[in-house]
């Protein structure tokens, strides 16, 4: 059942400087479009935050002297993961309540700071310690910035804009994977980690421009019951179900594109492949993840959100799968583009649909639950990873890894589109019997 937010306005303000937010998305206005336009580049610079790890790691591994292997590799590879659950989860939370600007702003400078002390690490531990305090901001502000983005736009257009908003991340990862073709081997991998630098001195300022800021919302009170906020709202009749499968489905589809944006290149060098082919491959993935931001905006649009991931996650699942039988080259670099459109794609979708499904008061909560707990497989992704490969069981055990995450999130997306429909039903069950009895 898809539910609404009030038709109250809620309470804004207008600090001194700080442009306020319209008391309704009725149109799109220009202000609007800066913030938005503001928001999607910093969610580039979160992509770029999270994929740069990838094109360096073949680099900490055999040039730093830091006594990293496979498995010790991805375990540094998933502390920015582990930040990112912490982030997602307390972020989202506290944009309901503290107001998203602040969020925003304050993530984008923590991620962006931190990145820039990774280039100075003197040793893995300090390496994999400024990764985990990153990848805090990194979390946080996904859900921020889709939450304050919801409340900007028409509610008509809310899902194709949120799932378009996504389409910063791969953006991001490729550019990561194009500016480590020429740099790495010119510089060396810290410089890969100063771009952030970028982030902070353009893109953070602009956001303290451009941004409107919010406040906690005031709920109108219930003679039956008291409207509440936060997580026990999310954990509870109606939400408890979908919340709980939303939370899941996210879980598996980022286990299989931070797995795939974390190990790609290594897998593809340790197949045979140079390093700038390497991350060739790894440019392939992130532009077929741009492309399915695109694609599935407008699929999810005309088909829904839902039906349009399932989809997309069945996609990836045997693009991902083709690949263990060793196909051409021409043809990795399809079945990239395709895991790249599939799994990036259905977690966009799902973004758009948690957007859409919960009410205002709890959007930014919902998302930051449903990313938050989904990080645990951004998290375990890494290492999995890492631990297939130290265990002998070759490139192929991480691509079946990762098809298989794939097929369970279509499945658990079949199962949410299931629950969606009876609810729907029941509802206009409910409302013809009230039609009748008038």
């Amino acid at each position: 059942m898809n539910h609404t937010p009030s038709a109250a306005a809620p309470e804004r303000t207008q600090q001194q400087g700080v442009p306020h937010l319209p008391r309704a998305s009725t149109r799109f206005s220009k202000r609007s479009a800066a913030a938005v336009l503001v928001c999607w580049l910093l969610v580039v610079f979160d992509g770029y935050d999270l994929i740069v790890y990838g094109t360096v790691q073949s680099s900490l591994i055999t040039d730093t002297g830091w006594g990293l292997t496979k498995a010790t590799a991805g375990t540094v590879g998933s502390m920015a993961f582990l930040g990112m659950m912490i982030g997602a989860i307390f972020a989202g939370r506290m944009s309901d309540s503290w107001g998203r600007r602040r969020t925003i702003i304050a993530c984008a400078a923590l991620f962006s700071i931190f990145t820039i002390l990774c280039a100075f690490s003197p040793n893995a531990f300090v390496f994999g310690g400024l990764r985990l305090l990153a990848g805090i901001g990194l979390g946080g502000l996904v859900p921020s910035a889709n939450a304050l983005v919801a409340e900007l736009v028409p509610a008509k257009c809310r899902s194709t804009i949120a799932t378009l908003m996504m389409s910063g991340v791969p953006i991001g990862g490729s550019i990561a994977a194009l500016a480590g073709i020429p740099l790495i081997p010119a510089f060396g991998w810290p410089v890969m980690f100063l771009v952030a630098a970028v982030a902070l001195l353009v893109v953070v300022p602009l956001g303290m421009r451009f941004l409107p800021e919010t406040l906690p919302q005031t709920l109108p009170a219930s003679k039956n019951a008291k409207q509440t906020v936060g997580f026990k709202s999310l954990l509870r009749a109606p939400y408890l179900g979908m919340s709980l499968l939303f939370a899941i489905s996210t879980l598996v589809t980022l286990f299989a594109w931070y797995g795939l944006g974390t190990w790609l290149p290594n897998l593809m060098q340790l197949a045979g492949y140079n390093l700038g082919s390497a991350l060739t491959f790894a440019l392939a993935l992130n532009l077929g993840a741009v492309v399915g931001s695109v694609a599935t905006a407008w699929a999810g649009t005309r088909f829904g959100p839902i039906p349009t991931a399932i989809a997309a996650a069945a996609v990836a699942a045997v693009a991902l799968a083709v690949l263990v039988a060793g196909p051409p080259v021409g043809l990795v670099y399809v079945m990239l583009v395709l895991a790249g459109v599939g799994t990036h794609g259905t977690q966009c979708l799902i973004i758009a649909a948690v957007a859409s499904h919960y009410p205002a008061h709890l959007r930014g909560t919902a998302l930051g639950w449903a990313l938050g707990v989904g990080r645990i497989g951004a998290v375990a992704a890494p290492q999995v990873g890492g631990l297939l490969l130290a265990a002998g069981l070759g490139v192929n055990s991480n691509f079946l890894a990762f098809a298989g995450a794939a097929a369970v999130a279509a499945i658990l997306l079949g199962a949410i589109g299931a629950k969606i429909k009876t609810a729907n039903t029941q509802s206009k069950n409910t409302t013809s019997v009230g039609v009748s009895n008038v």
